[in-house]
Parts: structure tokens; C-alpha cells; sequence
């Protein structure tokens, strides 16, 4: 029996024509996808719900490494994830009182919102000590959550963040022989080539002048917060701002490490040879062997190999186009050669940097932000076009396994919010097409399964976004955590059924070889050929051996569309379709099916897809 897989969304289906050939992606061998769950760690345990603006750890609680349960990982792996990111793990600035643990206090002047960002790393070698439940014992209670995720079949991915650091850097665990960030600094210059910051010589630093009424601690009265923080000479900002007073809207809590770029943007280090973008990462890391480099550069390699020795098995790079790509030569480089297996994922947002950070920086993953999300966001809005998908996935063929893809993230709007599309329902065309374009990994922030809509004023963070800077519960969440029973006891109905279609739809993409295989969009043809068939509907095929899809999504949140669905001549030549019908089983819904017509001439199924509906349909003779 011939299989073929169909998958619709909300819309009617129609066997239609895309490129004159199909692409081909023999590289991904694995059986299915990788699907990436990103958790907010010291938010995904607490089941505190007060959210008071600005509250304490004590006042609104917090979530902990032992949150995570063998219950709560069953359940993660169980809803179709391969690895979780768990965001904000290392030991950032944060206001609350360490001091018992050697901790130094840190400066509400220079801390965003009370938890702090998880992007202003304080110390490399050791965790968030607001994560553990005995901050004696931090790391190892995170070694015991790494061991508990592999566990239950998942691997464990952490944020690395090279381009700055935490104004008040300083690390109470190096290992035998590793100094701080600047603690060899020549402080007399503004730069030199192994010093780890910028400096302005003969400059203190000044806290920035608060705009819009922002107050550090919302005001509150607290010791250190003065207006005033001593650092001599002032550093270089994270996001490059050089004045000793930075703007309120800079990186202001954080400064720029120095990769050996000269202030006018010259390399003070060999650049790697023409030719380079086509080897491998074996002839990567020899051309580095035995140059000499950058302190900064060596200080990184050390911290990612630390944490691959603890058993992290990735890393997602912050503000990765920010350093430059010979860096991510010579690091990632370094991590393949220790282990081959290792997952890289880059912040990088200039679509012309794309192919630069993937063959010359050997990054494995980059986001698809600027142009697959921001399209599909426009279009779960209802002022974006379908016609739009097309181009992208052209656009990006012979890197698409390498484009991330995700719906929400810690900087991202959650889907639900009235600032994004207001409804999580409005997010499951554009998660089934997310989730189905490609062989690239999928990602899902957590809440966002439940319809998270990120409510309320907590402080340094701001609705529409789930913070990351302030102590809070995360509501729709909660129910689904039922008080650490992670068996979903206090969701309401409509929620349930999201995440049952979560996890209907990870699963598919976690075991479907046909994910993995060949992609070749039907689209245009339908928009040209086929009646009631519109920029509100997308379609598309994918295929592996014996087994087709054909991917369908109706983003009208109020239209059901019926049209006939055409298949074209390239498809039907290249899976062999022969006359005669053929049963369309969907896998998203056993109790919907319908018929595919196969003659010398055409192959079509008529179709009834149901506004925001997604299917994907199996063909058997």
C-alpha cells in the first residue's frame, strides 16, 4: 500500500505546483525533528501568585532547579521535546542578600528589575543562587538537573553570552588558574588587544538619568540604591555605548568584552583564509591551534568546555553577530572537536549574516526571526499575507535546516497577548506551518502551549512579554502546574485542548521521517489555478521515501474555506500517484478524512477546512 501524508490547515485542499524542482536535504538523517522547549527557570516552578509590581522573592516566590521534577520532565518529553533550554541558569546580578555565601551584594543602580537580567552574567562558573534551594549547593543541585533531563531522554541546552558581562563581574568558583574578566586589564587605555573591556580613561562611571519615571526598585528605599556606582575608569557598555554616563535605553548593567576589534573596527588577529566557509570544523580548529589570540577569546573557550564537562550538551549564544565570526571559528571549533554533538544556537538577526556565522562562525542553529517570524506574525494579526511564506523558504533553501523556528521567547510577545493576535488560538496555523516548513528545529517558550498572555505589571518588565527581570508567576502556567502535580488539574477546558494540540503536533514532528526530507511548496500553483483558494490559506508538501505530506493552514479566525485542491504535475510524477482514489486519513484528528482523485491529468481532493483549522492527512491506496 502507498503511503501519502496531507497536512491541512484551516483551509481546503488542492494538489497544486511550486518550483520547478524539489529540494533535497540528505544531510538530515535522524528519524524526526528536534523540538527545542525554552523555560524561564526561575519562573517555571513558582506557584506563588501574588505578582505584585516589584515584589521580592519573598513576596511573589520563585521557581527552583528542583521545580523539575521527574513528573514535570516526563511530562516535557512526553508533550514531543527533545531538548529544553534552560534560560537564565547562570549566576547573575540579582538583588537579594547572598552575602552569608561569600556572595557580594549588587547594586540596584545597575540591575534591571529586582531578579535581574539573566543576561548580565555575574559568575561564569557558577549558577543563580535564587534557583537552588540550599545556595551552598547551587551547582550541584543544577548538575542534578542536568542528569535528571538526560534522564528522562532530553537534552540540556544553557545561554552563553559573550559579547558583555555583568558591570560587577566577579566569580567566587574559577577553576584552579582562571582570573576574572579584567583582572589583568591595562585600565591607562582605551583599548588594548588582552585587555577583556573598553576603558575611558580618566573617567568614573555615572548611572544613567532615569527617564519616564523609572526609579530603581520602583522607588523603593534601599542602601546601595544612591544614583551612584563605583567603577574607575568607566567601561565601554555592553551595546558599544562609549560615554562614562550611559543612555537609559543602553545595556547600561552590562559592559563590552573585547575580542581584539580595535575602536575603529580593525581586527587585531589573523581573519581565516579564503576558502574557509567550505571546511569542516576539524580544519577550523587546526588553522586556530597555534595562533595566538585574544585573552577574551580564551576565557570563553574555557567557560563552554567547564559547563561540556558538567554535562551540557549546547549552548543558544546571546547577541551572537554582535563578536566577530572568527571568534565563533575558533570557539565552536573548539566545543565540536570535544564534542561533535554539541548544539549551537546563535542570536543573529541580519539575514546577510546568515551564511557568514553558519560556515565561517560553524554555528549549527540560527533564529528565524526578521523574516519567517515577523511574516507569520503579521499574518496571525490578520494584516499579513500568505503569498509572503513562499518566497522566505526560497530565499533560505540551502540553509533552511540551520533557521530556527519559534512563535515566542523570552524577548518575543506571547501570542496571546492583546499587543500580538490577543487569542492563543490564532497561533495554531502558524505553529503547524512553523513547526512543518522545514527540517529545522522547532522551538516553544513555555506557557505558550496553555496560552500564556503575559498579564500585568511586574515591575522592570512590561505586559505582553513574560518577564525576565522580576520575581512572578506565570498564571495559565500555574494551572497546568496544579501546586507541582505538572498534571494540568487547574486548566480551564479551552486550555487543555490547546496543549493537547501541542502535543498532538510535536509528537507528529518528532517522529515524521517526512519532516525530514524533501519540501516543496504548492501554494502559488493553487493561487493561480484554484477557485475560493486564498493569501489566507497556505499549502505546502513534504516527503521521505514511501511517506507524503501535504501541509495546509487556514489563518482566517472566522472564514471555512471549500475548494479543490490540485497537486502538480512535478508531484505527481515524483510520488508516483497512479489513477484511482486515495483515503486521507488526518493524523491531527482520526474522525476527519477526506478523498484524493488521481486521473492522467490532475490529482485533487476537495477540501473543508474550518477557520484556524490545521490538518495533516495521510494517503493510502
Amino acid at each position: 500500500m502507498k503511503k501519502l501524508i496531507l497536512l491541512a490547515v484551516a483551509g481546503v485542499i488542492l494538489l497544486a505546483a511550486c518550483k520547478p524542482e524539489a529540494k533535497n536535504n540528505k544531510q538530515v538523517e535522524q528519524k524526526g525533528k528536534v523540538n527545542i522547549y525554552q523555560v524561564f527557570t526561575r519562573l517555571f516552578g513558582n506557584t506563588n501568585t501574588t505578582n505584585k509590581p516589584w515584589g521580592t522573592v519573598e513576596e511573589n516566590g520563585v521557581g527552583k532547579f528542583n521545580d523539575f521534577t521527574d513528573k514535570a520532565l516526563s511530562e516535557i518529553h512526553d508533550m514531543g521535546f527533545t531538548h529544553i533550554w534552560y534560560t537564565g541558569v547562570l549566576h547573575h546580578a540579582v538583588i537579594n542578600d547572598y552575602t552569608e555565601y561569600g556572595i557580594s551584594n549588587d547594586d540596584p543602580d545597575v540591575v534591571k528589575g529586582r531578579a535581574g537580567s539573566p543576561y548580565a552574567v555575574k559568575d561564569y562558573y557558577n549558577v543563580n543562587p535564587d534557583l537552588a534551594e540550599d545556595p551552598a549547593k547551587r551547582l550541584q543541585e543544577f548538575e542534578a538537573l542536568i542528569e535528571r533531563t538526560h534522564k528522562h531522554e532530553m537534552k540540556v541546552l544553557i545561554d552563553i553570552v559573550p559579547n558583555h558581562v555583568a558591570r560587577n563581574y566577579e566569580s567566587l568558583t574559577n577553576p584552579e588558574g582562571v582570573e576574572d574578566f579584567g583582572a589583568s586589564d591595562d585600565t591607562s587605555v582605551t583599548y588594548k588587544r588582552d585587555n577583556n573591556f573598553y576603558y575611558v580613561p580618566g573617567e568614573p562611571f555615572r548611572v544613567p538619568e532615569w527617564k519616564n519615571g523609572y526609579e530603581p526598585l520602583g522607588g523603593e528605599d534601599h542602601p546601595l540604591a544612591d544614583g551612584e556606582f563605583d567603577e574607575y575608569p568607566a567601561k565601554w557598555t555592553g551595546n558599544g555605548a562609549r560615554s562614562p554616563q550611559p543612555d537609559f535605553y543602553d545595556w547600561y548593567e552590562t559592559v563590552k568584552v573585547n575580542y581584539g576589534v580595535r575602536p575603529d573596527g580593525t581586527k587585531d588577529f589573523e581573519e581565516l583564509p579564503e576558502g574557509y566557509a567550505q571546511k569542516d570544523y576539524k580544519a577550523h580548529f587546526a588553522f586556530w591551534k597555534d595562533k595566538d589570540v585574544p585573552d577574551s577569546w580564551i576565557k570563553f573557550r574555557d567557560i563552554t568546555h567547564y559547563w561540556l564537562d558538567k554535562g551540557v550538551d549546547g549552548f543558544r549564544f546571546d547577541m551572537a553577530e554582535m563578536v566577530p565570526v572568527e571568534f565563533w571559528s575558533f570557539l565552536n571549533s573548539s566545543i565540536k572537536m570535544k564534542n561533535p554533538d554539541a548544539f549551537l544556537l546563535a542570536e543573529v538577526y541580519n539575514p546577510e549574516l546568515y551564511r557568514t556565522y553558519l560556515h565561517l562562525g560553524k554555528m549549527d542553529y540560527l533564529y528565524d526571526k526578521v523574516e519567517l517570524y515577523d511574516t507569520l506574525k503579521h499574518i496571525m494579526q490578520g494584516h499579513g499575507s500568505t503569498d509572503n511564506i513562499p518566497p522566505i523558504q526560497d530565499g533560505l533553501a540551502d540553509i533552511e535546516h540551520h533557521m530556527l523556528h519559534f512563535l515566542e521567547n523570552h524577548d518575543e510577545q506571547r501570542i496571546a497577548s492583546h499587543a500580538f493576535a490577543g487569542d492563543a488560538e490564532k497561533g495554531k496555523p502558524a505553529m503547524v506551518v512553523s513547526a512543518c516548513l522545514s527540517t529545522s528545529p522547532t522551538m516553544v517558550y513555555f506557557g505558550q502551549e496553555v496560552g500564556e498572555p503575559a498579564e500585568g505589571n511586574p515591575g522592570f518588565g512590561s505586559e505582553t512579554r513574560t518577564t525576565i527581570f522580576d520575581y512572578w508567576g506565570v498564571p495559565h502556567h500555574q494551572r497546568w502546574m496544579n501546586n507541582g502535580k505538572y498534571d494540568g488539574g487547574q486548566l480551564k477546558p479551552e486550555e487543555k485542548e490547546l496543549r493537547s494540540f501541542y502535543k498532538t503536533l510535536l509528537n507528529f514532528v518528532k517522529n515524521s521521517k517526512s519532516l525530514t526530507g524533501e519540501y516543496r511548496e504548492i501554494h502559488r500553483f493553487n493561487r493561480e489555478n484554484t477557485k475560493f483558494y486564498n493569501d489566507k490559506v497556505f499549502s505546502f508538501t513534504r516527503w521521505k521515501d514511501d511517506e507524503k505530506l501535504i501541509i495546509l493552514s487556514n489563518f482566517s479566525d472566522a472564514q471555512t474555506y471549500r475548494f479543490r485542491l490540485g497537486l502538480d504535475r512535478f508531484l505527481m510524477n515524483e510520488w508516483k500517484l497512479q489513477p484511482g482514489s486515495y483515503t486521507l486519513s488526518d493524523q491531527l484528528d482520526p474522525n476527519k478524512g477526506f478523498t484524493l482523485e488521481v486521473d492522467d491529468e490532475k490529482a485533487t481532493a476537495d477540501i473543508v477546512i474550518r477557520p484556524l483549522e490545521s490538518v495533516v492527512l495521510k494517503v493510502e491506496e
